[in-house]
């Protein structure tokens, strides 16, 4: 099979074989042929956000569903991130000049005492390939960490991340300080990390807790066509 791979000529394709080229490109992890691909797109005169949510979106879609289903696991979904994230550096700029339109934003950060950052590395990249822009502030973050970065960044979505037993309830004290500034219901709280459960979401008043990266992406799409619907009704 490898042969004939290689005998693959990306601008031979037309569009249909190329986007699913693209796909096939991306869940395999191969950043330069995504890299090319896109740039070929581009070529042709598609707009930047239809490259972007037909080829790349598209295809991460795939990645999120077969990561859900334990067909892939993190280094591949790792690797196909990275290759998304290589198409996007060349749309990146074309999207902000045309104004095309985000899903939404979110800032998503470990909480204070956790130092752990896969999860929410791959929760980044998983929501920036389903179209999000997304604020990573990293780990061990005190309240503050997050109040700054909800305040400049001004995201539909704020999400937590933890490892540890022991940093769990921290989350709790950066939702509670929310309640205490009457800044929580501006802001869908998502959270997550292994030791979590949905009760201990619930328990601390996030709006849902995300078992992993391709339930994160799910429910912050649905969160924010809701959100879209309320404010249309409103």
């Amino acid at each position: 099979m490898s042969d004939e791979e290689d005998d693959i000529i990306l601008s031979e394709l037309d569009d249909e074989e190329l986007v699913l080229q693209m796909h096939d490109d991306l869940y395999d992890g191969l950043k330069e042929e995504i890299e090319e691909g896109t740039n070929i797109l581009l070529e042709r005169g598609w707009e930047p956000y239809r490259v972007l949510t037909e080829a790349l979106v598209g295809g991460m879609t795939i990645v999120g569903k077969d990561f859900r289903d334990g067909i892939l696991f993190v280094p591949e979904v790792l690797l196909a991130a990275n290759a998304m994230k290589a198409g996007m550096a060349i749309l990146k700029p074309l999207l902000a000049e045309t104004g095309a339109p985000t899903i939404g934003k979110m800032v998503i950060g470990t909480v204070k005492g956790d130092i752990h950052d896969i999860g929410q590395n791959l929760v980044t990249m998983m929501m920036e390939g389903a179209g999000f822009e997304v604020l990573n502030i990293g780990i061990n973050n005190p309240v503050e960490n997050y109040l700054e970065a909800m305040d400049d960044f001004q995201p539909d979505i704020l999400g937590m991340s933890a490892l540890l037993t022991t940093t769990m309830p921290y989350m709790k004290v950066v939702i509670d300080t929310m309640v205490e500034k009457g800044i929580r219901d501006d802001y869908i709280v998502l959270v997550g990390g292994a030791p979590l459960n949905e009760e201990f979401g619930k328990a601390i008043g996030a709006d849902g807790y995300c078992r992993d990266a391709a339930v994160a992406v799910e429910m912050a799409k649905e969160m924010m066509a809701r959100k879209h619907n309320q404010m249309a009704a409103g």
